[in-house]
């Protein structure tokens, strides 16, 4: 079995990068026939998604802009339910079609959040696009368009999901043992 040692935390290898890279490629898939007429603008939530967000675009092959928000709601390997807005949205989405990009969707709060945010700005339409989701977190009825892959409630890092800072930097994802 393959492991890491993150700070105090063994982690065991979850998903493997060829796993995650197939579960963008049909995000993207679906995103290019949804979206074949328009033009959406991509907003990645940083810093967690940053590697999802690269991957997924080269594998886009419509017209598209991209942009970044910084939001944190996580300390030590939960989330606090409490989003903290660090960074904002520099361009105009008035009648743009968004689609949200999120490492990991578990209990809601940071979408909820966003889609208050970015709604205020009256967008065409708000969507959500994540790499891995966590259904039996979810506090919000929210539902999520695109996502690569659903998981159960396992702490996981790598591919752009830290455990305090560190594990962003693997290209695969491990679950805490």
């Amino acid at each position: 079995m393959q492991t890491v040692t993150i700070h105090d935390k063994s982690f065991s290898l979850y998903l493997t990068e060829a796993e995650i890279l197939a579960g963008i490629r049909q995000v993207a898939e679906q995103l290019n026939a949804d979206y074949a007429a328009q033009r959406p603008i991509f907003i990645a939530i940083l810093n967690g998604s940053f590697m999802f967000a690269a991957d997924l675009l080269k594998e886009v092959s419509i017209p598209c802009e991209i942009s970044f928000v910084k939001v944190a709601s996580y300390e030590n390997t939960s989330s606090t339910g409490q989003v903290k807005e660090l960074l904002g949205l520099k361009e105009s989405i008035k009648d743009r079609h968004v689609v949200i990009l999120e490492d990991i969707v578990d209990t809601g709060n940071t979408v909820v959040t966003l889609f208050q945010t970015l709604g205020a700005q009256q967008p065409a339409s708000i969507e959500v696009a994540t790499l891995l989701q966590k259904p039996e977190c979810l506090q919000h009825d929210i539902a999520v368009k695109y996502v690569g892959r659903s998981i159960p409630n396992d702490f996981v890092v790598g591919y752009g999901l830290d455990y305090n800072g560190l594990g962003r930097n693997l290209k695969d994802i491990y679950k805490v043992i």
